[in-house]
């Protein structure tokens, strides 16, 4: 049997995520076999497995810190919010339907075969099985159905490191109030403590450090110090989201959209040294960049109506009029279309069709029917014609395109459409190719007269295997990994 080691917070954000990516990768460096779990996650930003499955990016990375391929089964339920109250439910890659959060409530007792049967599953082939859980295990009107943290935490018998975020403040009161909320049961889980994203001088903590092992009883396992990374971000609470300036001499600008989804699309870019990304939300930021750019978005109807109620949509219009060179992908891609039809209201909101931005000449006709799948080709599209393009589709429209595609793939289908300065594809993952990225940066550089230089883009995947090891260093020198050890051992015995 594997053992195992779960990951829980206080709230979103305080780096769960990260950490359990970093004792993925510091336990492989040890010579075990090593898998993600997370039973549940709620994520715009989701990853197409080699069989066509979707699961949350979060554990996609943690598969990649861990040396293997990313696999359904370590995020068995993956929810994607497309409304303030409800979700598209994901269970073992395949869309189970929409729901409103009541209904998805009583549903999730019955979802725990599913999440007990994925674990199992990689207990086989693992000798260690890294569990994250989601928001706070004290959240008091969610625990009666938890299949995320405490609840499953007891399912598999997981000892629980609880991590705060100190550099939000109170994260003292965060990990006190946190224990103390939680039943005897559940509190006698919690084998650790740990404080995340610290900076200063860690010996100005020991004193809170002893008084809060005092009041819980429970030893503090770390104090990691705040690291900035080059891995990609699961959700709305990434910090690049806030980017709304351009400090270098190329401007990409990224509209906003309020449902944004797999904006790790554009982290390649962002890594460029001549290009400056930010995201943009509202007219008066737009300015005139160098670049725009149509992300993808889990409701494209809505974000296609909101588009146009705050303005920005006469505004990306006379930019691209004037030349600026636009890029749509997935949701963006059928926003710049003629029509978007969704006749069996696939994306809620009542069957309707709505007019497009006008930009090529494409239809998009929504489907029950995701489309899901890990795609290789070649771009045909200037100013990136022969480079070779590698992504995955993930979508439910189908779009008929009239004008030129953008890209060939393998299988000799072509992919998206472009019309002068205006392209649109579905491929996400356009820009982990280093070549794909110079092609733009060269395109974007002769426009304004700039020297490219001989700089070359580093390899995606070979800048997040460094930044793997960067943070497995960080944080194994950060915890006391003999305790955490011998929690694993505990588990075997």
């Amino acid at each position: 049997m594997a053992a195992s080691i779960m990951i829980q917070g206080t709230m979103s954000g305080v780096g769960k995520s990260l950490l359990c990516a970093a004792l993925c990768r510091i336990f492989r460096e040890d010579g075990l076999r090593v898998m993600p779990f997370k039973s549940q996650n709620m994520a715009l930003n989701s990853f197409v497995t080699r069989d066509g499955l979707e699961m949350g990016r979060a554990q996609a990375v943690q598969a990649m810190a861990a040396g293997v391929d990313p696999d359904v089964r370590m995020n068995p339920i993956l929810l994607k919010p497309c409304s303030d109250t409800g979700s598209q439910v994901i269970v073992n890659g395949e869309v189970r339907g929409q729901m409103p959060a009541a209904e998805y409530f009583r549903l999730k007792p019955s979802l725990i075969p599913d999440v007990l049967a994925a674990y199992r599953s990689l207990e086989e082939q693992a000798d260690v099985i890294v569990l994250e859980g989601a928001g706070s295990p004290a959240e008091i009107n969610l625990r009666k159905r938890d299949i995320v943290n405490m609840g499953l935490a007891e399912l598999v018998d997981a000892p629980v490191l609880l991590v705060g975020d100190i550099d939000r403040g109170g994260v003292f009161a965060q990990l006190y109030g946190t224990t103390e909320l939680l039943e005897p049961w559940e509190k006698a889980r919690i084998q650790g403590l740990i404080l995340n994203k610290f900076r200063g001088d860690v010996e100005i903590l020991r004193p809170g450090l002893s008084m809060l092992e005092e009041k819980t009883g429970v030893p503090v396992l770390g104090v990691v110090p705040w690291i900035q990374t080059e891995l990609d971000e699961e959700d709305s609470l990434a910090p690049a989201l806030g980017q709304v300036r351009a400090h270098k001499p190329l401007d990409v600008a990224v509209i906003r959209l309020p449902r944004i989804s797999n904006f790790t699309d554009f982290a390649p870019l962002e890594d460029h040294p001549l290009l400056g990304v930010r995201y943009v939300d509202r007219p008066s930021l737009l300015g005139r960049p160098d670049l725009l750019i149509l992300p993808g978005t889990k409701s494209t109807l809505d974000d296609l109506l909101w588009l146009r109620g705050t303005g920005l949509e006469p505004a990306l219009l006379r930019l691209a009029d004037s030349g600026t060179p636009l890029l749509g992908i997935c949701g963006g891609y059928q926003m710049l279309g003629r029509t978007l039809a969704d006749p069996e209201n696939t994306e809620g909101g009542g069957p309707r069709t709505l007019r497009g931005l006008g930009l090529l000449p494409v239809d998009t006709v929504f489907e029950p029917q995701k489309r899901r799948l890990q795609v290789r080709g070649t771009l045909l599209a200037q100013p990136f014609a022969g480079c070779p393009a590698e992504g995955y589709e993930i979508h439910t429209g189908r779009t008929a395109v009239e004008g030129t595609p953008f890209c060939r793939l393998e299988d000799g289908a072509t992919d998206g459409c472009t019309k002068g300065n205006v392209w649109g594809t579905y491929l996400h993952g356009l820009f982990d190719s280093g070549e794909v990225v110079s092609a733009l940066a060269d395109c974007l550089c002769a426009a304004r007269g700039l020297d490219p230089g001989a700089f070359t883009p580093q390899d995606h995947k070979a800048r997040q295997e460094k930044e793997f090891a960067r943070l497995a260093a960080h944080v194994r020198s950060s915890l006391d990994m003999e305790a955490i050890y011998r929690l694993l051992e505990r588990k075997r015995s």
